[in-house]
């Protein structure tokens, strides 16, 4: 699609390092070399050497001699990245030997690559569950300066007759992934964050509408007070970023209905980033665009964490992999 494309392109410009955890993995190993081949990122893959090299052979993936090779086990500098560790957790009461115990974790080492600077992103849930994944992400490399939770948003690609919504057929659903019942504060911050998803990831200028059951004071209720309060703490958070709420979701994408609904609004009709005003709603929501308008949905992007370390599914797709490897590219250009 062209706007995988255009993400793809983006990463390569980028030239970003990519740790891969799951090194032996066989669709890891697959999208890895994918991604050396077409200079998506610089990888680093995490594992036995011997076993990611016959399995590299077997399946005829000669890109993978261009990418560093890590076992956790045998890592030379394993007794380093365990001070470092211990460091960030003996306040929770982490000790020395657990922590070189965890640096022989790949999931944990990956998240210490990042933190010293050697990877600029990860990306991991092939063979392991979300918890996993996100674990050491939140002990280690936490979140960004503000940030006080991580959100998950959707890149939808409509199909092409479908391309009068959002962005030529491109929009932002957020949150679709992480947190049920997000605060006023959060729900600000998922509109920034999905606003810097838009740019850096989409590559489109967000016009960011904040959803509710009412629009512009229709219904009465608490929970429109929060997206109205949400709204107008976004804005004090980047005084620069293109939002309106509340809207309902008709006024916020169909240009007729915005305009009667929310006359003199610089987003109503035109939005392409979707603030739901919880998990249940968004997943709900991108769910249904997916199966009834056969819409592509790309991510879960994981926001709000000070470096990018992306989750996939377990039932994830090579190409899954693949794409993920540049969108993570693309959010480490964003947030340096």
């Amino acid at each position: 699609m062209e706007l995988l494309n255009k993400i793809h392109n983006m990463a390569r410009e980028a030239n970003k390092t990519i740790v891969l955890p799951e090194g032996t993995e066989e669709r890891t190993l697959k999208a890895a070399n994918y991604a050396l081949e077409h200079g998506l990122a610089k990888i680093i893959l995490l594992g036995n050497e011997s076993e990611i090299k016959a399995k590299a052979a077997k399946w005829g993936l000669a890109g993978i001699a261009n990418a560093r090779l890590i076992d956790p086990i045998t890592f030379s500098e394993k007794d380093f990245f365990a001070e470092k560790l211990y460091e960030l957790r003996k306040g929770k009461g982490l000790t020395k030997e657990q922590a070189v115990k965890l640096v022989e974790d790949p999931l944990y080492l990956a998240t210490l690559l990042i933190k010293e600077g050697r990877a600029d992103g990860e990306v991991a849930g092939a063979d392991n569950a979300t918890g996993d994944v996100l674990r050491p992400a939140f002990q280690i490399v936490k979140t960004l300066p503000g940030v006080s939770a991580v959100s998950g948003a959707f890149i939808m690609i409509l199909p092409e007759h479908k391309k009068q919504f959002g962005e030529n057929g491109i929009l932002v659903f957020s949150d679709c992934a992480v947190n049920p019942d997000p605060t006023t504060k959060q729900l600000a911050e998922q509109a920034v964050e999905s606003a810097r998803t838009a740019k850096f990831i989409a590559g489109i200028e967000p016009k960011v509408a904040m959803l509710s059951f009412s629009t512009k004071g229709s219904a009465k209720h608490e929970k429109v007070d929060k997206v109205v309060e949400a709204t107008a703490l976004a804005r004090e958070m980047d005084p620069q970023l293109a939002i309106d709420g509340e809207l309902q979701a008709d006024a916020a994408i169909i240009e007729a209905i915005g305009k009667k609904k929310a006359p003199g609004s610089n987003i109503a009709g035109q939005a392409n980033v979707l603030i739901f005003p919880s998990l249940e709603s968004g997943n709900i929501a991108y769910k249904l665009v997916q199966r009834l308008a056969d819409a592509e949905a790309v991510g879960p992007v994981l926001q709000g964490l000070a470096a990018p370390i992306n989750d996939l599914s377990r039932g994830c797709s090579v190409d899954d992999i693949i794409n993920m490897i540049a969108i993570t590219a693309n959010q480490a250009n964003g947030l340096g």
